[in-house]
């Protein structure tokens, strides 16, 4: 019987055939994948014609076709639907892959033929996205360490395999902690906790086949348990848990793997010349260097911590009135942050989320999508990797454009946190291909399921990447979709962030789950009044984890990361009552591979440019202005990394954006 992650897959939109695929089916295809990729390498390299464009960068782009397909449903359920097999298949797997990678870029022929192309490259009439092509494919073999030879090529193939061993490891430590606890609930302890809460305790509780409620380190329960919970004593049970994933001793602790990962990428950067990891890593951004990350984040890091201050002192003084005594501690904050809010703005979340229900929200992103770029989204029935999953073919004016799944419910077999990723890049080489795009988000059951509004603009980000993806128009797979600088791959995501907030947009779609009635004008006035609300504890701890991440891979690495990272606080005058919001320990950003190492700071990099790039709507015809939506989409969403993003950004807007547009977007702004 053939394997079907191996076929040429004939299904509807060539979607992978996951009701046929079994966990026993991924190692046998990946190691024929695996070793027909090598063999399309060695004839690449050993090609005895004159090296051009095609017969080598095109061949390369072309080549792994099989490993994509066997990899790419692989990766899709072994990171949202879990299983101990597909764990063991994954630390199987990733020794190898990075041996492969590490194989690819020390083939010194191969290197050899890249090499030539870009020495002749003035000389080859090249097209523009070719061009770019080469330039990012010569980049990558020598950043990679294809100029190295003898014991320099070893280290460095070494130091890849462990690194992939490490990030692996990582990963599965914390989802283990993050399955491991749980706070059962007795009847009288859901006191204070609203509906929607006590339903999703329950729905967790039977999921872990306990007789009743409880509360895991999901977020979508951990912060409203935090929100509402009148109990301090199991509050701070519940944050300590939360903050402590990943540093609990025993098998599944992080702090020593954290420490030998960077200790490792300082090593791989000076092989390479460089005098840090993050002078190597920040290269290839647009920041370009580590001072210009911390410039922006200290910009924003100061008004951020006297905004925190003063809120705390606020909170404190609540806290204080209602007879506890001492200082504001984390597990305080949530709770009279909540009652602020309520009183400030006469917001409770309670009576908020019936109007934001996760199936109109879906609708919202939809309908915005449509009106900016004219994209229709019709049901499909496929079998997908999971019964919480759900599809729907893109298209526009009729001709197909992509398939979008949505994964959007919690569970144990899924890591936390939210992301896209693309199960099919759009290319148009060696053939045509469309998009097959993914969300995956943690967001409670319910029937209906409600979201809280930071979990609709989660909803909103995650979609703003999925456009990326599915608006892409490129040859090259290479340079597809969100293959862009890591501080600029943010940009799209964190813009369609702003949708969210138009007012005609939740007036329509912020409709009442048992009344149908649309949310009342005062309440949105309300929600969008308090946009910025909180927003000091918000910036702080996203800031301080971006420094903190920063002065790891700055100059020595630390033996003790634990003991940097309390004296990175220290020095930052960290305010007490706010913790990082990704300490090292359960950081998966920064330590489960190289995406974000370094450059956890890309997400504020990149809010620079959404909050300008928004404010180009409002200057022209409004949100939904054509003339800025048919500029984004050529200059932004269809390009990928066909071209350099500074000059994308400034071909859309006309200039480069200064920090004002952030903090007067964060209400930080003096």
């Amino acid at each position: 019987m053939t394997n079907p992650l191996l076929e040429t897959w004939t299904t509807p939109f060539g979607l992978a055939p996951f009701d046929r695929i079994k966990d026993t089916d991924f190692a046998p295809a990946f190691d024929v994948a695996l070793a027909a990729h090598e063999a399309e390498i060695d004839a690449i390299a050993g090609d005895p014609q004159t090296p051009d464009f095609d017969n080598t960068v095109g061949a390369l782009e072309a080549a792994g076709k099989s490993l994509d397909q066997v990899l790419s449903v692989f990766y899709a359920v072994a990171g949202a639907d879990s299983t101990l097999a597909r764990e063991e298949l994954q630390r199987a797997f990733s020794p190898r892959l990075a041996a492969h990678s590490a194989k690819i870029t020390a083939n010194k022929a191969l290197f050899a033929r890249v090499a030539d192309l870009w020495a002749r490259r003035d000389a080859l009439q090249l097209t523009d996205e070719q061009a770019r092509v080469l330039m990012l494919t010569h980049r990558g073999f020598v950043r990679a360490g294809a100029a190295l030879t003898g014991a320099e090529d070893a280290r460095m193939a070494a130091i890849k395999s462990r690194l992939a061993v490490l990030g692996t490891q990582f990963t599965q430590n914390l989802l283990a902690d993050e399955r491991a606890w749980s706070l059962p609930l007795a009847e009288a302890e859901l006191a204070g906790l609203p509906d929607f809460l006590v339903s999703a305790a329950r729905s967790a509780g039977q999921e872990k086949g306990m007789d009743g409620p409880v509360i895991t380190l999901s977020r979508s329960l951990i912060t409203p348990f935090l929100q509402f919970s009148p109990r301090r004593d199991l509050r701070e049970v519940a944050w300590r848990a939360y903050v402590a994933r990943g540093a609990n001793g025993g098998e599944t602790d992080n702090r020593a793997i954290s420490a030998e990962i960077l200790s490792l990428r300082a090593e791989r950067a000076a092989l390479l010349g460089y005098d840090s990891f993050a002078a190597y890593k920040l290269e290839t951004e647009m920041a370009g260097n580590p001072q210009a990350v911390r410039n922006l984040l200290m910009d924003v890091w100061l008004p951020a911590r006297a905004q925190a201050e003063a809120d705390a002192a606020v909170l404190e003084r609540m806290m204080h009135a209602d007879g506890v005594n001492g200082d504001l501690e984390p597990w305080d904050w949530h709770f009279y942050a909540s009652r602020r809010r309520q009183a400030e703005h006469d917001l409770d979340e309670a009576t908020l989320k019936p109007y934001l229900q996760l199936d109109r929200m879906i609708e919202a992103a939809f309908a915005c999508a449509n009106r900016l770029f004219g994209l229709d989204f019709t049901p499909l029935q496929l079998p997908l990797y999971h019964p919480d999953c759900r599809a729907w073919e893109v298209t526009r004016q009729g001709r197909h454009v992509a398939v979008f799944i949505g994964d959007y419910f919690a569970r144990g077999s899924k890591r936390s946190g939210a992301w896209c990723s693309a199960m099919q890049s759009q290319a148009k080489w060696p053939e045509t291909r469309s998009p097959i795009v993914i969300n995956v988000c943690n967001f409670a059951k319910g029937d209906p399921a409600l979201l809280s509004y930071d979990d609709a603009r989660t909803l909103f980000h995650e979609f703003g990447h999925a456009l990326h993806q599915m608006l892409s128009d490129v040859t090259y797979p290479s340079v597809s979709g969100t293959s862009v600088a890591r501080d600029f791959v943010e940009l799209p995501s964190q813009l369609y962030e702003h949708w969210l907030e138009v007012p005609e947009v939740l007036a329509e779609f912020a409709t009442h789950a048992d009344t149908g009635a649309p949310m009342p004008r005062d309440m949105l006035d309300r929600l969008l009044g308090a946009a910025t609300f909180d927003m000091g504890f918000q910036t702080v701890e996203y800031v301080a984890s971006a420094l903190v991440d920063l002065a790891f891979h700055e100059g020595t690495p630390p033996t003790d990361p634990m003991a940097r990272q309390a004296d990175v606080l220290a020095e930052l005058g960290m305010p007490r009552a706010i913790a990082m919001r990704h300490a090292t320990p359960h950081f998966a950003h920064v330590f489960s591979g190289d995406g974000y190492s370094s450059g956890y700071y890309s997400y504020m990099w990149s809010e620079v440019m959404d909050a300008d790039a928004f404010a180009a709507f409002e200057e022209a015809g409004g949100a939904f202005d054509p003339e800025r939506a048919e500029a984004l989409e050529s200059f932004i969403l269809s390009t990928g990394g066909s071209r350099d993003p500074a000059e994308l950004y400034i071909a859309f807007r006309g200039r480069l954006p200064g920090v004002e547009a952030l903090l007067k977007g964060r209400g930080l702004a003096a």
